[in-house]
């Protein structure tokens, strides 16, 4: 010890610096006391009001006390050399001053507190554990703010009582938490869209390794939610993954109504039925578990469940939201589901309907009320077929111009519609549309895009359809704008035409979720394929039904028929029809004839399955129902007496196609003349048998067949 120890500022006669003031310095010295003390001698460490080191040179022990608060803040004495003083006298012997270089220790001190500008560079506070009785610290986690600079360090310890936490505050230079407790891994939370939110810095740190941005908060399920600063997460895209127990199935369904309001999308995972009690991030690390696929099954949350009393529904006098496509077949926050068969001309009937939406005029009687901005995502026509439609369109040349900065499409992308995808269509509607909100996205086909979230995962699963429209066509909306429309446009599978007209909507193939999910629907039907005609069926969910509508292109021109009067007004392609009808049922009956002299006999389905595509019959479909037709009126009856034509293993409801003056070819080449025994009712669609005499219906009604 050098003779400072003895040197008692108050009295000293060694002249003071001119314009600094001892005391004053004192005073700002003793409050910031913690801090100075780690400065001086970084090894140290405080408990109960006290800081602890082995000695003034700074070694690991507890030989050297410091009083924190109190009268005697500032007061030191080391018991191995039964030598103390005040603050000053600690800091001269520390830095090495003798005791008449007061003045640079005032200089130095004074300096180091800010009061003047000074050149000299200071070694930087190092943070240490603020509790050394525990032992070492068997963890601990760094908690910095976007330009990494340090806030608070958690220092886990493990010991005979268990696993405990400590925090240093950096600020207040204190063992506390901070008042408002900062997150973990601000600044990986800054560069990233995506953020993980787990239970503990242990957890958080498994996920980083693993190429993830993951995020704590301190104490994780423990931590007071209105404690934390989570404004790091305004305007992320949030997962949590809960421990797997009640406490953080509880935590994440609190934490996701705090956040609402402030991240842009939040889903929940649910830890597998499989796993074991607390299972959580770092176990999924340890064990090698398919984390992206399980990423995959996050549930977005909503907040709460809109409920409203009576009175209030009565009460309100509030104005109806108006229409995006009225009437009421595309309503703010609603989904319009499209669907038709193959070639039905879905997409032509897309592309005009969406032009008239963004120049704001009517389509086919469905009215915009304004024009509407709109993003196409299609994924099936390519660029210059897109093209070659487009420029055919037969829309006037002011609609287009109104539409041309308001409907912006994609070609045929290929693309799955997974986080990176959605982050992607985000991107480029951002673009397309900078600082403004588009009415309607539209996606064309569903299953061009689809991502059910695990491998493997198909639209037959209602748990993949409902994670798709959960998790990345709602994720898109609320990225997007929460009133937005969505149209998604997706394929029918083929049903009878009796199963058209009681429900055509049980036509849309995939998961019958996606039905229960849409506001609306709007089915393309064509019941007969020589007919040009389209039936528009529509489903409301948030209003009054919409009609049934008969339309047709013609000269590349959408047109509504009059169902009444059509063959009235289209009284020249009606007769080209009956006559083509005519025809086919001519062929039909002249084929079965032609074909038993040859001996080849038929039962329906085998006749359709011959002739598919010859002759100009068509398909199997379309020649059966022709049969069906020509078999009511009469034209057309059947043979049971199997054995009698050496026919055997024949399985007919009906039996073989029979016709008036009809002849078979035996085996022994005779001619055999073949009478029905059966015939099919016309009031009741049964099979009958034949009474004396046959009757055949006359020549002159075969033109209304």
């Amino acid at each position: 010890m050098n003779d400072f120890l003895d040197f008692n500022s108050a009295n000293n006669q060694y002249s003071v610096p001119e314009k600094l003031d001892t005391d004053g310095i004192r005073n700002d010295l003793l409050t910031r006391i913690d801090e100075a003390l780690h400065y001086l001698l970084p090894q140290g460490y405080i408990q109960n009001n006290c800081f602890y080191i082995g000695d003034t040179e700074g070694n690991k022990g507890k030989s050297l006390v410091v009083q924190l608060q109190g009268d005697k803040q500032g007061s030191w004495f080391d018991f191995a050399t039964n030598q103390g003083g005040d603050f000053f006298n600690l800091w001269a012997e520390v830095r090495g001053y003798s005791k008449n270089e007061f003045p640079k220790l005032l200089t130095e001190i004074n300096e180091w507190l800010g009061n003047k500008p000074t050149n000299r560079k200071f070694q930087p506070v190092q943070k240490l554990p603020p509790m050394d009785i525990l032992g070492k610290p068997s963890a601990e986690w760094n908690y910095l703010d976007k330009n990494n600079r340090l806030l608070a360090v958690v220092y886990r310890y493990d010991n005979d009582q268990g696993k405990q936490f400590r925090i240093w505050d950096i600020k207040s230079r204190k063992a506390k938490a901070p008042d408002i407790r900062p997150l973990y891994n601000i600044p990986g939370i800054a560069t990233s869209k995506k953020i993980i939110l787990v239970e503990g810095e242990k957890t958080a740190d498994a996920l980083i390794k693993n190429g993830f941005t993951a995020t704590t908060a301190m104490f994780g399920a423990n931590a007071p939610i209105e404690k934390t600063d989570w404004s790091p997460l305004q305007g992320k895209e949030l997962i949590i993954w809960p421990d797997n127990d009640e406490a953080g199935i509880s935590y994440a369904e609190r934490l996701s109504k705090h956040l609402t309001n402030i991240c842009s999308f939040i889903s929940v995972l649910s830890p597998p039925d499989d796993k074991k009690d607390k299972w959580d991030a770092h176990d999924a690390v340890a064990e090698k578990f398919d984390i992206r696929s399980f990423l995959n099954t996050a549930k977005s949350f909503d907040p709460k469940l809109p409920s409203f009393t009576i009175s209030e529904f009565l009460n309100d006098e509030t104005p109806m939201p108006e229409d995006l496509i009225s009437p009421r077949l595309l309503t703010p926050g609603g989904l319009l589901l499209i669907g038709g068969a193959p070639k039905v001309g879905k997409s032509d009937f897309l592309i005009n309907f969406l032009i008239h939406m963004a120049a704001g005029e009517s389509f086919l009687g469905l009215k915009p009320p304004r024009p509407l901005r709109i993003f196409y995502l299609q994924a099936e026509i390519g660029y210059h077929y897109m093209r070659e439609r487009i420029k055919k369109l037969k829309v006037s040349k002011e609609t287009i111009a109104k539409a041309s900065s308001n409907l912006v499409s994609t070609t045929n992308i290929q693309m799955i519609l997974n986080d990176n995808g959605v982050d992607t269509v985000y991107k480029t509607i951002a673009h397309n549309f900078p600082n403004q909100k588009i009415d309607i996205l539209c996606i064309d086909p569903i299953r061009n895009l689809f991502d059910g979230g695990a491998p493997g995962s198909s639209e037959n699963d209602n748990n993949a359809m409902l994670f798709f429209l959960q998790n990345r066509i709602e994720k898109l909306r609320s990225m997007l704008n929460s009133d937005m429309g969505i149209i998604l446009c997706h394929h029918t599978k083929k049903i009878k035409k009796k199963e058209v007209e009681e429900d055509p909507f049980q036509a849309f193939s995939g998961a019958g979720s996606l039905r229960s999910f849409y506001s609306s629907g709007l089915i393309l039907h064509r019941p007969d394929e020589l007919d040009s005609r389209i039936n528009l069926y529509f489903e409301l969910r948030n209003g009054s039904s919409i009609p049934r509508k008969i339309v047709e292109k013609e000269d590349n021109k959408w047109v509504e028929l009059n169902p009444f009067g059509e063959r009235l007004v289209r009284k020249t392609y009606g007769e080209k029809l009956d006559a083509e009808r005519d025809r086919k049922a001519e062929v039909i009956l002249n084929l079965i004839r032609s074909e038993s002299l040859k001996g080849n006999l038929y039962t329906n389905n085998q006749f359709a399955e011959k002739f598919e595509n010859k002759e100009g019959l068509g398909y199997i479909d379309s020649i059966s129902r022709r049969i069906s037709v020509l078999s009511t009126k009469g034209f057309i009856k059947f043979n049971r007496n199997f054995s009698e034509l050496g026919i055997s293993n024949i399985r007919s409801k009906y039996g073989i196609l029979c016709v008036e003056s009809m002849k078979f070819i035996s085996p022994d080449n005779e001619k055999i003349n073949i009478f029905p025994t059966h015939y099919k009712s016309p009031n009741v669609g049964t099979v009958l048998e034949v009474k004396e005499p046959i009757i055949w219906p006359k020549n002159d009604e075969e033109d209304d067949v």
